[in-house]
């Protein structure tokens, strides 16, 4: 047997494999794994380095518009490479359905964007305009050209949807085996926080956490899972930043209902005492839902630990820290008018692996569990997420014992800053495949621009 490509002499891990072998590649898939390989145009010498599935990202905002028309910074091309770069061999960003667009524009847009991406990627559909066409016809039909995945927002004037709505799309996609995901917050308590808050003076970053209560996303959560149940729809609920989020998700899953969750780095990595930066660099840190505190962090970590959640995404959401980014609507706006989100794409797993698995708080099969495997077998990756004989040969190798401080430079991406600037992280990904086509080889950069391609996605294996 020849090959194209052989990794050998690393320990492979995988989220029910641990060891040491050689991994075979040909035609872009792996084809052995077994002591010794020889016969290959190219070696890889991973020895002292784990190899490891490739990440998957599945919450990212690339070459995205917010609802008020701010494109965020990162296009295909520099976003898929500081994804590489942070040791991810495919993505799942999101595709925006503005209000009055259908879904086959939505489709056909995004497919012109994401042409330039140096790894494997599809979409998860927002729907903010769930009108008649859209349910009978838009989304059947992005579900056969392999999105099946949607998303809800329960906030935002702009995009959310009322519980009615929340319900016939949970429908569609339930009887075509899609995942629905939502961000849930309580609008109204959101709203009413921030009308208290201004007509007291309040308008200062800091108060961005005050304005969004953990009850907000504690109520919107239930209300989400009651609603996905009486659908008898799968649910995945983005973005967990609360305790009583973590609780209503790990009591629902022992239950057997049908819900899947994640977190975030910048939960775990940050508080809300970061909004409190001087003059108005708290602006840096204003996502929702809003960071919390370090007592709060503690059972995150506990829940990452026990299972409730099955990824650990970055909701990479890239706005410049300038008039076009975070001050669209002027250098002192108050902090309902600052573009929210945080970027993060190319720190996301050097952070959990890190402060994961470097740390002790979860094992090396966890941490492959949460970057990619997890990923793969919810949102329909079937060739991806795994190392096994016939997936594709999406493989990082990583330095366990590389010691260094992140820059902005690092990141790879469009920004002007990255929150994680001057952290100490242990671990890197040194060599990243897409397909058994080198992405980042030796920390540098190999792929040519579109060498990505859309992956059409399967529907989620129901339980029956």
């Amino acid at each position: 047997m020849t090959f194209d490509t052989i990794i050998r002499g690393g320990e492979i891990c995988t989220t029910t494999l641990r060891t040491r072998a050689d991994i075979g590649i040909r035609e872009g898939r792996i084809a052995a794994i077994d002591d010794r390989l020889t016969g290959a145009e190219t070696v890889i010498d991973a020895t002292g380095h784990i190899v490891l599935p490739g990440g998957i990202e599945t919450h990212a905002h690339i070459a995205q518009e917010s609802a008020a028309g701010v494109m965020n910074a990162d296009d295909y091309f520099s976003g898929s490479v500081s994804a590489a770069f942070g040791g991810n061999s495919s993505f799942v960003p999101f595709a925006a359905q503005q209000r009055g667009q259908s879904v086959g524009s939505v489709l056909d847009t995004y497919g012109q964007r994401a042409a330039r991406s140096v790894i494997d990627y599809s979409w998860h559909l927002i729907i903010s305009d769930p009108t008649p066409e859209v349910l009978t016809s838009g989304l059947p039909m992005a579900f056969e050209r392999g999105v099946t995945s949607f998303k809800v927002f329960m906030t935002y004037d702009l995009v959310k949807v009322d519980d009615r709505q929340f319900l016939d799309i949970l429908t569609t996609a339930g009887a075509h085996g899609a995942v629905t995901m939502v961000h849930a917050e309580n609008d109204a308590m959101v709203r009413w926080m921030n009308e208290k808050l201004a007509k007291e003076g309040k308008t200062a970053p800091r108060y961005h956490a005050e304005s969004r209560p953990a009850l907000a996303e504690e109520e919107a959560i239930h209300r989400a899972v009651s609603l996905a149940k009486l659908a008898g729809a799968p649910l995945f609920v983005v973005h967990v930043s609360t305790p009583g989020g973590a609780a209503i998700i790990a009591r629902e899953k022992a239950a057997g209902t049908e819900v899947f969750a994640e977190t975030c780095p910048h939960y775990l990595a940050f508080t809300a005492e970061d909004l409190d930066r001087p003059g108005m660099e708290g602006a840096k840190f204003i996502c929702s839902p809003p960071l919390r505190d370090a007592a709060i962090q503690k059972v995150l970590w506990e829940n990452i630990a026990a299972g409730t959640f099955d990824c650990v995404s970055s909701d990479h959401a890239p706005y410049r820290f300038d008039e076009t980014g975070k001050f669209i609507n002027g250098a002192q706006a108050p902090y309902p008018a600052i573009a929210n989100g945080m970027p993060g794409i190319g720190m996301r797993l050097p952070w959990l692996f890190s402060e994961g698995v470097v740390a002790g708080r979860i094992s090396l099969q966890t941490f492959a569990g949460l970057s990619a495997t997890n990923a793969a077998r919810v949102f329909g990756l079937d060739t991806k997420g795994n190392l096994a004989p016939g997936l594709d040969a999406d493989i990082a190798i990583w330095d366990p014992e590389a010691r260094w401080h992140v820059t902005l430079e690092d990141q790879h991406d469009n920004m002007d800053y990255t929150p994680f600037e001057g952290m100490e992280i242990s671990g890197r990904p040194v060599t990243v495949l897409n397909r058994g086509l080198p992405v980042i080889r030796d920390r540098v950069l190999c792929a040519a621009e579109g060498q990505g391609r859309f992956i059409a996605r399967k529907p989620l294996a129901r339980a029956t």
